[in-house]
């Protein structure tokens, strides 16, 4: 029976420290850097058209965390201007 998925050689020029690390990173994980390479561009196929576009900027508020979220437009408790700062810092570091 042929393999459903012939395998085919590819060659990838990369920085030599790169290399190293992924096959360090690989064998921790036990698998090769074939599988390794295999698996990510699995996930790339796997993604969406969107998914792949770039974010647009306005966007930049769904990618914060819900708790820093939650921080967006809210002002201080205390007004302090440049001065009480300045005094503060002073004292801090006394």
């Amino acid at each position: 029976m042929p393999d459903p998925s012939p395998r085919t050689k590819l060659t990838l020029r990369l920085d030599r420290d790169l290399i190293e690390a992924a096959k360090r990173y690989a064998d921790e994980q036990g698998t090769s850097l074939s599988r390794l390479v295999a698996g990510y561009f699995r996930a790339l196929a796997r993604q969406t058209e969107a998914e792949r576009q770039p974010q647009a900027e306005e966007d930049w508020k769904d990618r914060l965390s819900p708790w820093t979220r939650s921080l967006l437009g809210r002002k201080p408790a205390v007004d302090l201007d440049e001065e009480d700062y300045y005094r503060y810092l002073e004292e801090k570091h006394r």
